[in-house]
């Protein structure tokens, strides 16, 4: 069992229909179609969203996210419209709420690996590939990848976890055409942000596209290169053989399998309230990622 440990009741907004509440955003329908989205400062882990929120981590989603689409824009376009409030919207949505283009939305979650850790490594320890691509003898946790990898997922529901599907299968659900598409536009974007963040003194190790068609045009969607979609590191700390250093919420995930927390993951009990020090921790994780970046404040 997992999900919400407390589902929230979305806030009703005159104009604005409710669609979905998920892992971390409120998605509405406004009177033109136009989709509404409210990045909350929820955190999951292991399959749950957690009861404790991090201050500030949802304006950090949506701040970053519209900064990466403005550095991904020649590439692929972006679903953004305005960042402008709707009418009626309560002032805590500023900052953490977009209006975008209501998309056809492709049923994969694109994802674009430059370094082998989490899933990618479990698959390569057990039999040299990742999503059934060959990779070389002798990475180890943290390796380079001789060059990025697209590595798709199924899009799971709130509670479940997305499983790693082979390119044949996308190709085999959307077509081989859009699975080149996408699997092209990833590579592309990944490749554009590693450089970017490189510059900053940011590995990104892996991260994950979300894309819809407007029409015939593929568009990138949802949050993009935040660090809820994606592993930074620190480059002045990487060192492959062992878990690296991480700019998300790897501190959360330590902290619910320590002894402090008591929690058994392997139960059906939901995860605990996170500590002061554990949030405090993890939103100077989010705003330093967000700073280093995009060097604003």
């Amino acid at each position: 069992m997992s999900g919400f440990v407390e589902k929230p009741e979305p806030i009703q907004v005159p104009g604005l229909v409710h669609l979905h509440t998920g892992k971390v955003r409120e998605l509405y329908r406004n009177e033109a179609g136009d989709l509404v989205m409210v990045a909350s400062d929820r955190i999951s882990a292991y399959d749950w969203v957690l009861p404790t929120e991090i201050p500030d981590k949802g304006r950090v989603l949506t701040q970053l996210s519209l900064w990466w689409f403005d550095q991904l824009a020649d590439l692929v376009p972006h679903h953004v419209l305005s960042t402008e409030l709707p009418a009626g919207a309560p002032a805590d949505w500023e900052g953490r709420t977009l209006v975008c283009k209501s998309l056809r939305m492709a049923p994969v979650e694109c994802v674009a690996r430059g370094y082998l850790t989490g899933s990618g490594l479990a698959e390569y320890q057990e039999s040299r590939t990742v999503c059934g691509l060959a990779l070389p003898e002798g990475l180890v946790d943290g390796s380079e990848l001789p060059g990025p990898i697209f590595t798709p997922a199924t899009k799971a529901a709130v509670g479940e976890h997305d499983e790693n599907v082979s390119y044949e299968e996308v190709a085999r659900q959307v077509g081989a055409d859009t699975a080149a598409q996408l699997r092209q536009a990833t590579l592309a974007a990944y490749t554009r942000a590693r450089d970017i963040a490189r510059e900053r003194g940011i590995i990104l190790a892996d991260t994950k596209f979300e894309f819809g068609f407007d029409g015939d045009t593929l568009v990138v969607a949802d949050e993009v290169l935040t660090p809820d979609s994606s592993r930074f590191w620190p480059a002045e700390q990487w060192e492959p053989g062992h878990a690296q250093p991480s700019y998300d919420k790897q501190y959360v995930r330590d902290w619910l399998t320590s002894a402090e927390s008591g929690w058994d993951r392997a139960s059906e009990q939901p995860p605990p309230a996170l500590p002061q020090h554990v949030v405090d921790a993890t939103r100077a994780k989010y705003v330093e990622a967000y700073e280093r970046l995009t060097g604003l404040g």
